[in-house]
């Protein structure tokens, strides 16, 4: 397909965005660019990259194919994802995966004959303390179970946004791919919701209730980043540990097994 002159003029604001050295990275996000208009990335979309940042279709290519949030063909409004990876899976994912599938129609990576709906397992969508999980364009659900998890789909089905358990509103795939290209999604009711959940704070109330702090640690201490200056590593290391320098031994102090070996035998 052809792209619009306002998808180019914003293609044209991304680049911007970076140095003229490096405006190749700006691919990731013009790749969120064409996904927001065309649902996916297809193979006008992998040339219109590669011409608007002067590189071949081969590179552009090879990175759209490497990220899984890159669809290589034409996908629902909603991508339903379902953990399958050990801890979820011991706790029933592999059981809502199926049941889901079978109440869809449709297996990993496929999408639903009304087009409204992408089906995949997930090997891990890092919240174990909430599984088993299932994500909704990476929006979370937790705790679900296979009945939750098909009256879910079955909400998504019937034209609504059911409310996440925790972040963001729901929004479709071309409206979250508008908003990772870096442009604000307009919608007021896209606007992330509430607080973190209680088991991502749990660990922080136990430190707090039993008085844990990393040793010497000090809030009052900023952790600066790299000086630019050409302060030794060992000192930058410092800074972030907040320990002075002096108490770090620099790398060329330590022997080498080889030399350690030496001395030994001597």
């Amino acid at each position: 397909m052809g792209f619009s002159d306002a998808t180019r003029d914003k293609a044209l604001e991304i680049i911007a965005r970076y140095p003229a050295d490096r405006s190749r990275s700006a691919l990731l996000p013009l790749l969120h660019l064409v996904q927001s208009e065309e649902g996916h990335v297809s193979p006008a979309g992998v040339e219109f990259c590669a011409e608007m940042l002067g590189i071949t279709k081969a590179q552009v290519g090879a990175v759209a194919t490497f990220y899984t949030m890159y669809k290589r063909r034409p996908s629902g409004d909603w991508l339903v994802s379902v953990c399958t990876n050990t801890m979820c899976n011991v706790l029933g994912g592999q059981a809502i995966y199926d049941r889901l599938s079978e109440h869809l129609g449709v297996g990993h990576d496929e999408t639903t004959s009304d087009g409204k709906i992408t089906f995949e397992h997930a090997e891990c969508l890092a919240a174990c303390d909430y599984g088993p999980v299932m994500t909704v364009n990476y929006e979370f659900f937790d705790r679900v179970d296979p009945d939750t998890a098909v009256h879910l789909v079955e909400q998504l089905q019937a034209g609504q946004r059911p409310q996440p358990t925790r972040g963001a509103r729901l929004c479709t795939l071309k409206e979250m791919s508008i908003q990772l290209a870096g442009f604000a999604e307009p919608r007021e009711e896209a606007m992330a919701d509430g607080p973190a959940g209680d088991p991502t704070l749990r660990g922080v109330r136990l430190a707090q209730e039993y008085g844990v702090s990393v040793t010497g640690f000090d809030p009052d201490t900023p952790i600066k980043s790299s000086r630019g200056d050409g302060a030794p590593a060992a000192e930058a290391a410092g800074v972030a540990a907040n320990k002075p320098a002096s108490d770090l031994k620099p790398a060329g102090d330590t022997p080498k097994p080889q030399e350690k070996q030496l001395k030994e035998a001597r």
